[in-house]
């Protein structure tokens, strides 16, 4: 059972949110892309919410931790899986937005095993906020060439992030393996001067 506190509420809330914008976009209810905003918009402040109340009040919780990041990537796969269903963004740059959420994803995963940690950089947040305006641009205003370069900008600005997350956690890894060398090579010192 997860702790029930502001924050986890939030982030469940954003999971529930996914399928009432998914049937929102597709499906054919009236006025059916302003629901789609309005859905969206309300999901991504329970994001930049529940972040802000967990640290602020101090009630980060392992639950939290895993299902924040995940809540967030479903809400941004099922906005774009959706939307290329209905023609508005090419699937190319679906799967460049989604390929880079998993492989980030991976690399959380496989930095926790070595036991590092890595937070959110600012390519991370400056993606986040790229991605929920480039999804609202599409939602609303559809076909037009800003919101193309909204677009690009977006895969540009996603890519990077990606590259800033892989190159972060090798500097990391580095620096902790030359860490541990050097402390290894202070305690043999240390052995030999005793042996001595």
């Amino acid at each position: 059972m997860f702790p029930v506190n502001v924050p986890n509420v939030l982030t469940l809330l954003r999971i529930l949110l996914v399928p009432v914008l998914v049937v929102a976009l597709l499906g054919e209810t009236p006025n059916g892309d302003l629901l789609a905003a309005a859905v969206f918009a309300v999901a991504s402040l329970t994001d930049m919410l529940d972040g802000y109340l967990a640290r602020s009040r101090n009630a980060i919780t392992t639950f939290g931790k895993l299902m924040d990041p995940i809540a967030d990537k479903l809400l941004v796969i099922a906005a774009l899986v959706s939307l290329v269903s209905l023609g508005r963004v090419a699937a190319w740059v679906a799967m460049v937005v989604i390929a880079r959420e998993f492989a980030v994803t991976a690399l959380r995963m496989a930095a926790t095993s070595q036991g590092v940690v890595i937070s959110a950089s600012f390519f991370g947040k400056l993606k986040t906020c790229f991605q929920i305006a480039m999804v609202m641009a599409l939602i609303l205003a559809g076909s037009a060439l800003w919101v193309d370069l909204l677009v690009y900008a977006t895969v540009a600005v996603t890519v990077a992030s990606g590259a800033d997350y892989f190159f972060g956690l090798r500097r990391t890894l580095g620096a902790r393996d030359r860490a541990k060398a050097k402390a290894a090579e202070r305690a043999a010192s240390r052995g030999g001067a005793e042996g001595a």
